[in-house]
C-alpha cells in the first residue's frame, strides 16, 4: 500500500501531503518523522507551547519567531523548522498536531503498516508499547505503527483502534457498563 493509496483531507491534509512530497524528494522520511514526534509528544508536556500555538491573539511574526526559537532548541532538521515556519506565516499553527498526525499516516501507508492508536490511564513504557506493537502484529498480520496517547478518565486498561475496529478494556468503561447494567437490577 503507498501514501498514493491514503486519504488525508482539509487544511491539515494538505500540509501533511506537502511535507510528505518534500521529505520524499529531500530522501529524509525518517529525520522528518523523528522531528515531528519531537514536536508532538512537547506539545504534549507543555500547555504554553499549546496556546502559542491555538492562540489567535499572537501575531503570526511573534508565533513564527517563537517556534523558530522552540524549534531550534529542539535541534530540529532545516525542513522541519522551514515547513513549520510556513505554517506559521500562512496562520495554520492551530492544525499542527493534525498535519503531524496526517504525515503519520501517510509515512505508515508509504511503508506498508497500519496504524495504530493505543489510549492508556498512564504513559506506557517501550517494552510495554513493544508487547501490544507485536501482539497487533501477530493479530492482524501487518506492521503496525502505534501512536500512544494518554487519558487520565481511562483509570486504568488500554482502548486500542485500527482501523476502525476499536478494543476498548478500559476500567471507565466498565464501570459504565456495570452501572447500566445494575440500573436493570429490581
Amino acid at each position: 500500500m503507498s501514501a498514493e493509496n491514503i486519504t488525508v483531507s482539509g487544511i491539515s491534509g494538505r500540509y501533511a501531503t506537502a511535507l510528505f512530497d518534500l521529505s520524499s524528494e529531500a530522501k529524509q522520511f525518517d529525520t522528518v518523522a523523528a522531528d515531528l514526534t519531537t514536536i508532538k509528544s512537547m506539545m504534549a508536556e507543555s500547555d504554553d507551547l499549546v496556546r502559542l500555538v491555538r492562540s489567535p491573539l499572537i501575531s503570526r511574526d511573534d508565533q513564527a519567531k517563537a517556534m523558530a526559537a522552540v524549534l531550534e532548541k529542539l535541534g530540529v532538521s532545516d525542513l522541519v523548522r522551514r515547513f513549520v515556519g510556513t505554517v506559521a506565516q500562512n496562520r495554520r499553527l492551530f492544525a499542527l498536531p493534525d498535519m503531524i498526525d496526517d504525515f503519520g499516516k501517510l509515512l505508515a501507508a508509504e511503508r506498508g503498516e497500519v496504524v495504530a492508536k493505543v489510549i492508556s490511564a498512564k504513559k506506557l513504557s517501550d517494552s510495554q508499547l513493544e508487547a501490544i506493537s507485536s501482539a497487533l502484529k501477530s493479530a492482524i498480520k501487518s506492521d503496525v505503527s502505534l501512536e500512544a496517547d494518554v487519558d487520565d478518565s481511562l483509570i486504568g486498561g488500554l482502548i486500542v483502534k485500527v482501523g476502525s475496529r476499536m478494543v476498548d478494556s478500559s476500567i471507565r468503561t466498565k464501570l459504565q457498563n456495570l452501572k447500566f447494567a445494575m440500573k436493570g437490577v429490581g
